[in-house]
């Protein structure tokens, strides 16, 4: 269950489900239905994909596990078993077994079903095909003998693997919610039917329509469950990029005891504090910090860095990276479900089992596109009977069974869902995570990016270049030992620079106390009974400071893309410092590329405009915005979107989470905080800034990808409806026979997973 923190108390805020035996779109509308019609729930969503859905609480619920409950058995009642994926039962590994089971029964009834299909297709169609097949038949077996071998066969086909079909289809469509089943169990029904009475009462039919169809029937069980089992293991692929992350967990660790003795045992009895041994070649049982020892890691799996970074003790390492050299120890401090992992396969998960806007469309037309192929099917039934060749009602059957059987929604239910979870599995094989599906979508149709700078465009590792003195009552050593403490309360890159500065000068830092903050701005606290503060000229100026004699030096700083920062202590100024922060040395090249992609390119910074602008002119910025705070950022992305832009705003501070939340698509980098991952919906792994351009070019893709699926889903009944249903008849004397529409339905839900699955061959920088 997911929580969220409100009024101080954690309550579930959604749930995930298993849903087991949904076939098609429709099944997916039936479900979210259902799940909508419980008590307490504001939405559900289902993915076919996926097998999942995802409820969400109207409020603060009494009894979370109440609604749950009502939830599984109005899943369970509407004819799709469903189960809670918590962090105790249904975990990650058994999800995959049970898919594997499911691929395993759906091989085993084709097996079945093909054994006997094939002698009944034989009887007839050769029979067909051949006169001399036809002669040996009647000579050998006889017509009638023939007919009732064929009808025993068709039987155990359609009551033994072809059962589902009718145990689903005909409650769904007695409930007037028809589904793909309801379609097929018409059809093979239908013809089933009809050849049994041309068998056992051949007197209730005109002579000239006295003919078996068992073949058909037959066939078309037995065609549309090869279609299942093929969608089911092009389906498993589409979950490798998950399985992959979930396999790069070790499942034992080496155990250092107290007298240094190391015993191997289970991850799952890790525990916070624990202090493990890595070998050389193996991978980290879980998160921690380095306690002894210089190793090598290869981080790729959560940077995309194909190189190998150095360690040292004191260093924060991840589960699932591998160690590539030399052994050291570590203390864990995240286990289970609460490691870096465990964290990036849940929002891949969450990703893949969004919806995205255009999937909207795609539910409206199912909604009522079974409905209006029962209601063709009928028509197609009638206009054959009424003015179709003889035998008439032979002839008007074959008709309506093809159009039942050619025009199943699963290609239109797999059509988006498929594409989603292989385009955002591959985005997390190269360190993008959409946290939220619908960024996915978003990011397409963006048109503009705003940029924070430093932590994003800079390395957000600034260092302390200058430090000059204009009051010399204050000496260097001691404005910036006072500076340094009353730094030392924040995490803002600028105050570690200053501790940096000092710590280098091996100057003794004091305490300090009342410690305030103005987010973007500058600070201010109690130190050695004197109040020092730190800060831009704005902020010295709302402190009730003159800051004009500074501005010379200030501006010849900015020229130079270094940041001016005033000091004062009590109520003057007495230093004025300037920090460096190198651009990031992929910036420039992101810069150009998103231009190039007709992207305007934006950068909103709390830094000094001279300073500001020196950086953008180096990469290239269209415009910039400087000297602006959280709240002003906001306003400005709220401009650009009230002029009607599509803004995604990349950033990576605590500052930067108002922005992040308020952009059409917030972009974190991962190296920053938790506040700011949290706010985005795209999360870049890596400080590499070519993972935006990855995520954009992902986002093309994807959404290029489904189009092209939803357009070989709908043309494909445009297409093969009326042909079904007869319109070559009159010229070509052309009539499409079920069996091959049964095979063209496998086909086309085939091709739509394959060719989402060609998304995992896309190159990235």
């Amino acid at each position: 269950m997911a929580h969220k923190l409100i009024n101080n108390e954690r309550f579930v805020a959604s749930v995930d489900l298993h849903i087991e035996d949904m076939t098609c779109a429709s099944c997916v509308l039936r479900v979210e239905k259902a799940l909508c019609a419980v008590p307490g729930v504001a939405r559900a969503q289902v993915n076919l994909a996926t097998q999942r859905a995802t409820l969400t609480f109207a409020e603060q619920p009494a009894d979370p596990a109440a609604i749950v409950t009502h939830a599984i058995a109005a899943a369970s009642h509407a004819g799709y078993p469903a189960t809670e994926i918590t962090d105790d039962t249904q975990d990650d590994d058994s999800l995959v077994q049970q898919r594997a089971v499911e691929q395993q029964h759906l091989q085993t009834n084709l097996f079945i079903s093909l054994g006997l299909t094939v002698p009944v297709f034989l009887l007839e169609m050769g029979s067909h095909a051949s006169k001399q097949v036809h002669q040996l038949i009647h000579d050998t077996l006889g017509l009638q003998f023939s007919w009732t071998l064929q009808a025993v066969l068709t039987s155990l086909v359609m009551f033994g693997p072809g059962r589902v079909f009718f145990r689903k289809g005909l409650p769904a469509l007695w409930h007037r919610v028809p589904d793909m089943n309801s379609l097929v169990a018409l059809g093979a029904g239908s013809a089933w039917l009809y050849s049994l009475a041309a068998l056992i009462a051949p007197n209730w039919l005109p002579e000239n329509a006295r003919f078996v169809y068992f073949e058909a029937a037959a066939v078309i069980i037995t065609l549309i469950i090869l279609g299942r089992w093929l969608e089911a293991r092009a389906k498993g692929r589409t979950g490798d990029a998950v399985q992959h992350l979930i396999g790069l967990q070790p499942h034992t660790a080496h155990f250092v005891k107290g007298d240094n003795e190391i015993v191997e045992v289970a991850i799952e009895v890790i525990k916070p504090g624990d202090y493990l041994l890595v070998r050389p070649g193996e991978r980290l049982p879980t998160d921690g910090v380095i306690t002894q020892g210089t190793p090598y890691i290869d981080e790729s799996m959560i940077t995309g860095e194909p190189v190998a970074s150095e360690k040292h003790p004191g260093d924060a390492v991840t589960g699932g990276t591998l160690n590539t050299t030399r052994s050291f120890t570590f203390q864990a401090t995240h286990t289970g479900r609460n490691t870096v992992l465990a964290q990036i396969v849940r929002m891949v998960q969450t990703a893949q089992g969004a919806k995205l806007p255009i999937q909207a469309v795609v539910d409206q037309i199912t909604a009522w596109f079974v409905p209006a192929i029962l209601l063709c099917a009928l028509s197609t039934f009638l206009i054959w009977y009424l003015i179709g060749p003889d035998p008439r009602f032979s002839h008007a059957l074959i008709s309506a069974v093809a159009v039942l059987i050619i025009a199943c929604p699963c290609a239109m239910g797999l059509a988006t869902p498929t594409s989603v979870m292989v385009g955002t599995g591959r985005a997390a094989q190269a360190g993008i995570l959409f946290r939220h599906g619908d960024a996915l979508q978003r990011l397409r149709d963006v048109t503009v990016i705003a940029f924070d700078k430093t932590g994003t465009l800079t390395a957000g590792k600034p260092q302390v270049t200058d430090l000059e003195i204009i009051d010399p009552t204050f000496s260097l050593e001691t404005v910036l030992s006072w500076t340094a403490a009353m730094q030392s309360h924040s995490e803002h890159p600028i105050a570690r620079a200053f501790v940096q500065a000092a710590n280098e000068r091996s100057l003794n830092i004091p305490l300090a106390q009342e410690f305030e903050a103005q987010t973007g701005a500058g600070a201010k606290a109690l130190v050695a009974g004197r109040w020092v503060s730190a800060g831009t000229s704005q902020y010295m100026n709302e402190q009730g400071l003159e800051t004009v004699d500074q501005q010379q030096r200030m501006t010849d700083w900015g020229l130079l893309a270094k940041t001016p920062i005033l000091i004062a202590i009590d109520s003057t100024i007495v230093a004025v410092a300037a920090l460096s922060d190198p651009i990031k040395p992929t910036a420039k090249f992101a810069i150009q590329s998103i231009k190039s992609a007709g992207i305007h390119t934006v950068m909103i910074t709390g830094d000094h405009p001279l300073t500001a602008r020196a950086v953008a002119d180096t990469l290239g910025i269209d415009e910039v915005h400087a000297n602006v705070l959280p709240v002003g950022k906001v306003e400005r992305l709220q401009r650009m979107q009230k002029a009607g832009q599509v803004v995604a705003y990349v950033g990576d501070g605590i500052n930067d989470a108002p922005a992040l939340a308020t952009a059409d698509v917030g972009i974190a980098i991962g190296t920053g905080t938790d506040i700011a991952i949290e706010s985005a919906s795209v999360v870049l792994i890596s400080d590499n800034l070519n993972g935006l351009i990855n995520a954009i070019t992902l986002s093309h893709a994807t959404l290029k990808n489904i189009h092209q699926n939803l357009f070989w889903a709908f043309a494909y009944n445009v297409a093969l409806v009326p042909i079904a249903a007869g319109v070559l008849y009159p010229t070509f004397g052309i009539q499409l026979s079920p069996a091959f529409a049964a095979a063209a339905m496998a086909c086309s839900s085939v091709f739509v997973v394959a060719n989402a699955l060609r998304l995992k061959q896309l190159k990235l920088r």
